[in-house]
C-alpha cells in the first residue's frame, strides 16, 4: 500500500465520478506550488507528499495517475514558455527575479489532457489558491468537465506524451535554473503571506 493508494481512497471515498475528479483536482491544486528539482523526475512524483509542495511536473504526474485510476484516458501535454514572458506579476514582487527571468532559457510546462465525456479537456492544477490574491492565473474552480487555464504563456507548439513516455519529459536543471527557482520559491512564499483575498 502506497501513499498514492491511501490518498486516492481518501479523496474519492463516498463520491461519484464527477465529484471524485473535482476533489482530486482540488487536493492536488492546493499543494503549494514550488520548484523542487528532485521532484522533476517522473519516478519521484509521490514524494510531493513528503515535501508538501511541488511544481507542475509532480502535480500532473500525480493527477494523471489518479485520473487513470478513475478510468479516464490521460495524456501529458508539454508547452514551451519563457519565464520572462510568463511571470509579469511575479516580477513585480522581486526585481532580482525579473533580472534572473530574462536570463532563463526556454522552459517546459506539463499539464494533463484528459478525455472526459468524449472530448479532450485541458486540466491544469499547477498554482495553489493563495497565489490568486496576487493576480496569478489560478484555477480556483473547476466543474470537472471544462478546460482550465494555463499558468503561463506558451511560446511554441505543444507536445503530447502518453503516460508510458513520461521518462522522455525530463527538463534539464543547471546551476542557473537552481538559483532562479530558489528566488522564485522565496517570492511565492512571500506572496502567500500577503493579506488579501485568496
Amino acid at each position: 500500500m502506497t501513499i498514492v493508494d491511501d490518498k486516492f481512497r481518501e479523496w474519492t471515498r463516498g463520491r461519484d465520478a464527477v465529484q471524485s475528479r473535482i476533489n482530486i483536482f482540488e487536493k492536488i491544486r492546493d499543494i503549494p506550488y514550488a520548484v523542487i528539482p528532485e521532484l522533476v523526475d517522473y519516478r519521484r512524483y509521490a514524494d510531493i507528499f513528503k515535501f508538501g509542495k511541488g511544481s507542475c511536473s509532480p502535480k500532473h504526474f500525480l493527477l494523471g495517475e489518479m485520473f487513470q485510476r478513475l478510468g479516464l484516458r490521460v495524456l501529458f501535454v508539454v508547452y514551451p514558455y519563457r519565464w520572462d514572458e510568463s511571470a509579469e506579476i511575479l516580477k513585480r514582487h522581486s526585481s532580482r527575479l525579473r533580472e534572473m527571468a530574462r536570463a532563463m532559457p526556454v522552459s517546459h510546462h506539463i499539464a494533463c489532457m484528459v478525455e472526459i465525456d468524449g472530448r479532450s479537456v485541458l486540466v491544469d492544477a499547477t498554482l495553489d489558491p493563495p497565489l490568486h490574491k496576487a493576480g496569478l492565473p489560478v484555477n480556483v474552480r473547476w466543474d470537472g468537465k471544462s478546460d482550465t487555464i494555463l499558468p503561463m504563456i506558451p511560446c511554441g507548439e505543444e507536445e503530447i506524451y502518453h503516460p508510458l513516455e513520461a521518462r522522455l519529459m525530463r527538463p534539464a536543471v543547471n546551476e542557473q535554473s537552481l538559483l532562479f527557482y530558489e528566488e522564485l520559491n522565496t517570492c511565492l512564499e512571500q506572496i502567500r503571506q500577503f493579506p488579501g483575498r485568496s
